[in-house]
């Protein structure tokens, strides 16, 4: 089915919608399941086995504590950093969860979290299996999930089946592939935006649509605000200093001055997407757009619009619903998760659906929306993902203030043409895919080459 908007566009928290803000939401579905089979209240311990990429950088993403705070059946959009911290506090203390919220069971972390880094199950790197124990020390529950990017979460039965959650007929526009997204919003006279808004209204009311993309505007912009007052070092132990709040002092500085540089707007830009990636490399409050790792770009271009194209409230569902209709693409057709195909997944991914937004808003027209797209995608294949330390740190921060400039130029770029390009939307999207699939498994979110090995610490 086309993706929902509410499912590129989540509220949650940092740093990683795969390894934190999934591993979270699993362990509170996996309570959630005991509940419903009436073997929560006959649990006496519970084991979280991690695999693969998700063992490999978890340490790094939060993914431990991530477990725990899900445990106590809590998700992601629930959380807040007092609450997060307090529940930490309190397990350290007492030496206990408690599973779904209500039933207190022992909780030993050296024990009880397992780390098998070296094996990956067969469907996806991130994988964890979440076992409960009886009085006896019989396992009473067993499941198996997937965060396969973006906060997306499969258990063992939905990675089975690999169908989507609803039929695309019951989409008034069900496109799989950008040409049937064309072609439909070609024939029914709409735009992209308004392709992907009428699929939302069959989901629910408009207005709550329209009020849930506002809440959404209103977080990425809270982002923004609060990573450029922040200052000090991230954590992590790579001692890496904020930098946003300088840039933005220097910035003010310069207006100030009236020493104005012709650059100055992709000054701002790159400070308003390294602003968001830092709040969430420190745990904070962001939104998926369409991860974690690549959550600062469409902010970032965002603002752009309204600050520097005199962009409107309108615009806003315009760019966020194009965004989500090129986003959708490459869930369905591709992924968005750095720990299969690299980082071209999520800052690609997020560079393509921004070039597209912006494209949008600034009057282009659907063919030349997606070359915009093809665009930003085109000149970020192959980007691998290697964190050091396995930390959302370096090079995730920079990096999304280079794909924010890059979708602004690749707007910039389509709208200078008239849609007519020699490679689609969709060969692009497909090369992606297959460029990950040829990808050494140590350039895909596992800290195991690249920089992540170049730099072993700073």
């Amino acid at each position: 089915m086309p993706v929902s908007v509410f499912e590129l566009f989540k509220i949650g928290v940092g740093p990683s919608s795969s390894h934190t803000m999934g591993p979270m939401t699993a362990a509170a579905r996996f309570t959630q399941w005991l509940g419903e089979r009436g073997a929560l209240e006959t649990v006496h311990r519970v084991e979280a086995t991690l695999y693969g990429s998700l063992a490999l950088t978890g340490v790094g993403h939060a993914t431990d504590t991530a477990v725990i705070v899900g445990l106590h059946g809590i998700e992601p959009a629930d959380v807040t950093n007092a609450r997060h911290r307090q529940i930490l506090n309190d397990v350290a203390a007492s030496g206990q969860i408690v599973l779904g919220g209500h039933h207190p069971i022992a909780f030993d972390e050296t024990r009880d979290i397992v780390w098998r880094g070296r094996e990956r199950l067969p469907f996806h790197s991130n994988a964890m299996r979440l076992t409960a124990f009886d009085a006896q020390g019989a396992p009473c529950g067993q499941r198996i999930y997937y965060s396969i990017g973006g906060g997306f979460v499969l258990d063992e039965d939905e990675a089975g089946r690999n169908a989507p959650a609803q039929p695309l007929a019951d989409m008034p526009y069900p496109f799989a592939t950008a040409h049937e997204l064309l072609a439909m919003a070609r024939e029914a006279g709409l735009t992209l935006a308004e392709v992907a808004l009428a699929n939302e209204d069959a989901l629910r009311p408009r207005a709550e649509t329209l009020a849930g993309i506002r809440a959404i505007c209103d977080t990425m912009d809270t982002c923004i605000d609060a990573g450029i007052s922040q200052t000090g070092e991230l954590p992590g132990g790579l001692r890496v200093r904020r930098r946003a709040a300088g840039l933005h002092h220097a910035l003010t500085g310069r207006l100030a001055r009236a020493a104005a540089d012709p650059l100055d707007s992709l000054d701002w830009v790159s400070t308003w997407a390294i602003a968001v990636n830092e709040q969430n490399a420190a745990g904070g409050r962001v939104v998926t757009a369409p991860t974690n790792g690549a959550a600062g770009v469409l902010p970032a271009v965002l603002r752009f619009y309204m600050r520097f194209q005199n962009g409107t409230p309108e615009g806003c569902v315009d760019f966020l619903m194009t965004a989500t209709a090129i986003g959708g693409l490459f869930k369905r057709n591709a992924s968005i998760s750095a720990a299969e195909v690299g980082c071209q997944g999520e800052v690609g991914v997020a560079c393509s659906m921004a070039a597209a937004g912006l494209c949008a808003v600034l009057g282009g027209t659907n063919a030349q929306i997606e070359n915009a797209a093809e665009i930003g995608m085109e000149h970020n294949l192959g980007l691998t993902c290697d964190p050091i330390a396995g930390l959302v740190q370096i090079p995730c921060i920079e990096r999304n203030a280079m794909g924010a400039n890059k979708a602004i130029s690749a707007a910039r770029l389509a709208l200078g043409g008239d849609g007519v390009h020699h490679v689609s939307l969709d060969q692009v999207i497909d090369t992606m895919k297959r460029t990950g699939q040829d990808m050494k498994e140590h350039y895909k979110e596992t800290s195991l080459g690249g920089l992540a090995v170049a730099v072993p610490s700073c």
